[in-house]
């Protein structure tokens, strides 16, 4: 049986149709689902928990590391799936990343952790949006990469390579750290559709956690509290890795720089911990219902 943890803290705008989607297409006893409502003030626990075959997991403090500890520890199953909870992906989505674990079609030695291919869905949001998404979606750091896509698949033999998640914003980049290119793979037919923020101040919102959460992570690695060989980030990966084969994206590159710059400003403002979560999608979800 496959496992599948999802961490969700004030999710009941979103959390049913992650649910439905996933299970959609499930046999029975195919899926070990695990939703743990942490720190929630809303009915993201009663909505979860009105979805036949979820368990739902309650936890009095809101935090995204200790949900997962906390569902990794009611979970039994492998394949272990670690989910968002405003992402939908399908069962069948779960069934090719849990084949790929087993046989990953290359010849190749068997990867411990898999991940969907990430693509940013940025229609109808503002040009600068779009235009930072047009550099970002392009970076080689998230090929091969199990961050930045909301989900990711792990082997027993995956999942014994760290004991818990430690108390970090950036999970995904810590799960990453765990294992070499050759240990993960990305299933490029397998595709998770992430909204992009729906305002230009909520892109900002999110990039100063992702910023604060991946400095905070690296380090930690530095002191040697966390396992792992944390990826170094690449300043200059847009420019060599993306506007000089295209020129043509120049002017969305200006953009992206403005971008990063004015969140890695605001980034160092206030504590490293705080979780600016984007909520932009969210209530765009609720709204269109």
């Amino acid at each position: 049986m496959t496992s599948i943890v999802i961490a969700a803290h004030n999710e009941e705008r979103v959390i049913g149709k992650c649910l439905d989607a996933l299970l959609a297409g499930a046999r029975p006893g195919e899926l070990d689902v695990i939703v743990v409502a942490n720190g929630c003030t809303d009915r993201t626990a009663q909505v979860a928990a009105a979805r036949s075959g979820v368990r739902v997991l309650k936890v009095p403090e809101a935090g995204k590391s200790r949900a997962l500890n906390a569902g990794d520890r009611e979970a039994t199953g492998f394949p272990r799936v670690y989910l968002d909870a405003d992402l939908e992906a399908t069962t069948e989505m779960v069934q090719r990343l849990c084949a790929a674990l087993e046989d990953p079609g290359s010849g190749g030695p068997r990867p411990l952790a898999v991940a969907p291919r990430r693509v940013v869905d940025a229609a109808g949001r503002p040009r600068v949006v779009r235009a930072y998404f047009a550099i970002n979606s392009r970076l080689p750091a998230y090929r091969g990469s199990l961050f930045g896509r909301g989900m990711f698949v792990l082997s027993a033999e995956g999942r014994a390579r760290f004991g818990v998640f430690p108390e970090v914003v950036a999970d995904d980049l810590f799960v990453d750290a765990q294992f070499t290119a050759a240990e993960k793979l990305q299933v490029d037919d397998v595709v998770m559709r992430v909204p992009a923020p729906l305002r230009t101040r909520d892109l900002v919102r999110r990039l100063v956690r992702v910023r604060r959460g991946g400095g905070a992570l690296r380090a930690s690695a530095a002191r040697g509290e966390v396992t792992g060989s944390v990826r170094s980030s690449d300043r200059w990966s847009w420019l060599r890795d993306v506007v000089v084969p295209a020129p043509w994206l120049a002017p969305a590159a200006v953009v992206y720089v403005t971008v990063t710059l004015v969140a890695a400003a605001l980034a160092r403002r206030g504590s490293p911990q705080s979780w600016e979560r984007d909520d932009s999608t969210r209530q765009a979800e609720a709204e269109s219902r």
